[in-house]
């Protein structure tokens, strides 16, 4: 049984713990004359069989030095692993020496006790300095019956038959066919990869860089041109960055589009709608659906917001680092379902500077998380297990095969998602809200309990209405440097 060390405890900012070890004498020379049997049984000397070496020859041969360095190092571990498991101490990352290891390694005499010093991040101990009675203020999102006409038009223009013009000029909306090559303005070189020869254009706002689509539209079939046009300053390629271009552009053919009447036949091919009453009602329930969940996303998002703002807690740089690398592999993760080469993409500089990027919305994620856990602690609110289980059996019946979930990170994911929602709700009941429109914030809708999840939407999925929409027409996939 080993023997309980002295250990003294110390706070350090950051959420970090120092550990003060005072090691006995007699742990120091059972470490090294470990180290001293481990080294004579490895190494090997003319004239003596392995392992038969004395120790004054052992000594001699590798100096005292190498033999001190090999059972401090084993000293180390073993004392951090027992002072942390005395002391019950959560311990984040790797711990480290306070200091160096060769100043260490001066003092370390075997026959003396021995005083070490570890930090090391602990879990923070979040708090809130007040959990009843906050205020906050969320923008409204109202449903748009004209959104309704807005998606069954991008539908018609989506099955549109596209017909050859000859009679009139390029509009927008229209589809042209280009030949084009580019050069820089300030130094007429060519730009790389700014040519082609035949590319659809579909003639819509941002399609291509600055300029290059309104340079096309006014154009006749057989025209020349040449255009003016404008890198911006984001573009992935950074030579082009910023830059102005001159396009020389040549339309070698135009085609309009054809809508389709908008009837039950139009219904039927754009969705699995029968009739155009039942794909209009259908676009009106997802729209309205989506409005009440974007509102409701925004009430919890200026609730978690007005939360935040009364956490009291201090971030260990190791639990940052695991926020940092869990946004990364989720980045990793979506780019590879979108058919990206991950591996070739995230090279190491671009893993630093995702990092460095991703600190602020780490920072935020962990912020969130750990106001909910100090709020749960100051009220005493929890899940009910039979909730849980209603949940866990809900989820289970989506899965095909259940044989590939890990049935307790199943429940550690529903838990912690039941959990968020009673918080949420928690919140909604015991703050004020007020809902304010987007097109007047200088005047607050009425104030009132808030009542609902997550965070923002950013984008509303009306376009699902859109089920078996097809393309209008198969615009190349060339990658040149006049498209954005």
């Amino acid at each position: 049984m080993t023997t309980a060390l002295k250990v003294k405890t110390s706070s350090l900012p950051g959420s970090r713990l120092a550990l003060e070890v005072g090691v006995p004498a007699g742990r120091c020379k059972a470490s090294y004359e470990a180290a001293v049997d481990r080294l004579s049984r490895s190494v090997r000397l003319p004239g003596f069989r392995k392992g038969r070496v004395p120790k004054p020859v052992l000594l001699q041969q590798i100096g005292p030095l190498r033999v001190k360095a090999s059972a401090l190092e084993d000293l180390v571990d073993s004392v951090l692993r027992d002072a942390v498991e005395q002391e019950k101490v959560e311990v984040l990352g790797q711990p480290s020496l306070s200091g160096n290891f060769e100043e260490l390694l001066e003092k370390f005499d075997p026959a003396k006790e021995l005083v070490v010093t570890l930090e090391m991040d602990v879990a923070p101990t979040p708090t809130l300095k007040s959990t009843k009675g906050l205020s906050a203020e969320a923008e409204s999102v109202a449903y748009d019956p004209a959104r309704v006409d807005e998606l069954l038009d991008q539908s018609r223009r989506q099955l549109a038959t596209l017909v050859p013009v000859s009679d009139r000029a390029a509009a927008m909306g229209d589809v042209a066919v280009v030949s084009f090559s580019g050069v820089f303005s300030d130094d007429k070189s060519a730009i790389e990869g700014g040519s082609a020869n035949g590319l659809d254009v579909e003639l819509e706002e941002g399609r291509m860089i600055s300029g290059f689509v309104e340079g096309v539209v006014g154009m006749k079939p057989g025209d020349k041109k040449d255009v003016d046009c404008q890198f911006p300053d984001d573009y992935p390629e950074e030579t082009c960055r910023g830059r102005k271009a001159l396009f020389s552009i040549s339309l070698d053919e135009l085609k309009g589009r054809e809508l389709p009447a908008l009837d039950d036949a139009f219904a039927q091919q754009a969705s699995d709608k029968k009739t155009l009453s039942e794909l209009r009602e259908d676009l009106e329930s997802r729209l309205k659906q989506d409005a009440e969940q974007r509102q409701k996303n925004n009430r919890h998002e200026a609730l978690l917001k007005a939360l935040v703002d009364q956490l009291e807690v201090e971030l260990p740089e190791s639990l940052i680092k695991e926020e940092i690398n869990s946004l990364l592999q989720e980045t990793a993760a979506q780019m590879a379902q979108q058919g990206m080469d991950v591996k070739k993409l995230f090279t190491p500089e671009t893993v630093q500077n995702l990092a460095q990027a991703s600190r602020g919305e780490a920072t935020e994620r962990l912020q969130r998380s750990l106001a909910l856990k100090a709020l749960a602690k100051a009220e005493g609110i929890s899940v009910a297990d039979k909730d849980l289980e209603a949940k866990i059996k809900e989820v289970s019946a989506g899965f095909s095969d259940t044989n590939k979930i890990d049935p307790q990170r199943l429940r550690d994911a529903v838990a912690e998602d039941l959990l968020r929602e009673t918080l949420l709700s928690w919140l909604e009941e015991n703050a004020k809200l007020t809902m304010v429109d987007p097109a007047s914030e200088d005047k607050p809708a009425k104030a009132s309990k808030a009542k609902s999840s997550k965070a923002k939407a950013e984008k509303e999925p009306a376009a699902e209405g859109q089920a078996k929409a097809k393309p209008a027409a198969k615009t190349s996939k060339s990658k040149t440097k006049a498209a954005e």
